[in-house]
């Protein structure tokens, strides 16, 4: 009485087969498919904030937290690496006939370099930290990199948003770095200053025959400025060469410019500083590089380094991809291929936005022996 005929529109419950009481053996072995090799690296495990709050403790573990974390973790061992370097870990032959003294002194020769941003940003006192001690021996970097430091020696770059209006903001006379703003009183503070030097430059040129580079320019600049807040004072103390080779793409270069009216004749050859800049690698026993970035700072250390057959070290921070075969997205292995980094090295690249992971990196490295925090107690 309760049959009736299905129509068209009606399909037929899906009903499994009577027989299959058990999962098919197919599906079984598909999931469940046997690990022929046995595993022996370091097994995932995070910080356990159970043991309270230890920031070199928590850094430590990331070497077992996976992802980015664990290529900081890498990062900072690189950087260790560059910093332990002695030549006497070289055959002998090679240091043989070196006085001990000569032999001490002989360490790894670090090129640090970073986009302009970085300055703008409160990751300036890092580097300036890393001036300070000279705990690097090579900087490269953008005009930016070198006028922002100055200016913040004369007026405040301030925090504020990614999302105010530029249109709103240009109607106020301020300029907007991603989510810092900088007064556009700042620049004219800054003609203020560096006119007056860019004159006593020209009649140095005019009267002593001298011949000014980007890096001989940003040297002089280091002394006249005279702060101990400044990045360039600091490498101006102590002598580590900084260079600069698009010096003119900035404020720098608009100085320069509006110099050429008002006093005309200044040259700034950068032909000089290649050579200079590549001598830096190719005299070197040993080379590490710190790239916060890319573009030019990555291009111009790289390409010192081919010079030497690449550099020993390399520690890569930023958050370029590789597909659209830009330089800043390459990966460390597209640089073994041109000569850049050596064969041999065991390069790191850090996919994470340098304002957070480099103060860590220096934080676990440099501060750390700076303040031999790895010493023990008395």
């Amino acid at each position: 009485a309760n049959s009736r005929k299905m129509s068209s529109g009606e399909h037929e419950p899906h009903t499994a087969p009577a027989q299959a009481q058990a999962a098919p053996e197919s599906a079984r072995s598909a999931v469940f498919a046997a690990s022929e090799a046995q595993l022996d690296g370091e097994r995932v495990q995070g910080y356990d904030f159970n043991e309270g709050v230890d920031y070199h403790k928590l850094l430590h573990s990331f070497a077992r937290t996976g992802f980015q974390a664990t290529n900081l973790a890498m990062a900072i061992k690189e950087i260790e690496a560059m910093l332990d370097w002695r030549i006497t870990d070289e055959p002998e032959s090679e240091w043989a006939e070196m006085e001990p003294e000569q032999r001490e002194k002989e360490r790894c020769k670090i090129f640090l370099g970073y986009t302009s941003n970085l300055i703008s940003s409160g990751v300036r006192e890092t580097i300036r930290f890393l001036a300070q001690h000279k705990m690097v021996d090579v900087i490269v970097t953008t005009a930016g990199g070198i006028e922002e430091d100055f200016i913040k020696c004369m007026a405040s770059t301030y925090v504020g948003d990614f999302a105010l209006k530029g249109q709103d903001l240009r109607k106020q006379g301020i300029n907007r770095i991603g989510n810092l703003l900088v007064p556009n009183q700042n620049y004219c503070a800054f003609e203020d200053w560096i006119m007056p030097i860019l004159d006593s430059m020209l009649e140095e040129q005019k009267s002593q025959g001298k011949i000014w580079t980007p890096s001989t320019m940003i040297h002089r600049l280091g002394k006249e400025i005279d702060n101990p807040e400044s990045v360039y004072y600091w490498a101006y103390k102590n002598n580590i060469p900084v260079f600069s080779p698009a010096l003119t793409d900035g404020s720098l270069g608009d100085m320069i410019y509006f110099h050429s009216f008002k006093n005309p004749g200044l040259i700034v050859d950068i032909a000089a500083d290649i050579r200079s800049v590549n001598s830096q690698a190719v005299f070197a026993k040993k080379t590490g590089m710190i790239i916060l970035g890319g573009g030019l700072v990555k291009h111009h250390i790289c390409n010192a380094n081919l010079m030497r057959n690449g550099a020993n070290f390399a520690v890569l921070v930023n958050t370029a991809q590789e597909f659209d075969g830009s330089d800043a997205g390459a990966r460390p292995d597209e640089a073994v291929s041109w000569g850049k980094i050596r064969m041999d090295a065991k390069p790191v690249k850090v996919y994470a936005e340098a304002s957070v992971v480099f103060p860590l990196l220096v934080a676990e490295t440099f501060a750390r022996r700076h303040h031999k925090l790895d010493q023990p107690k008395p």
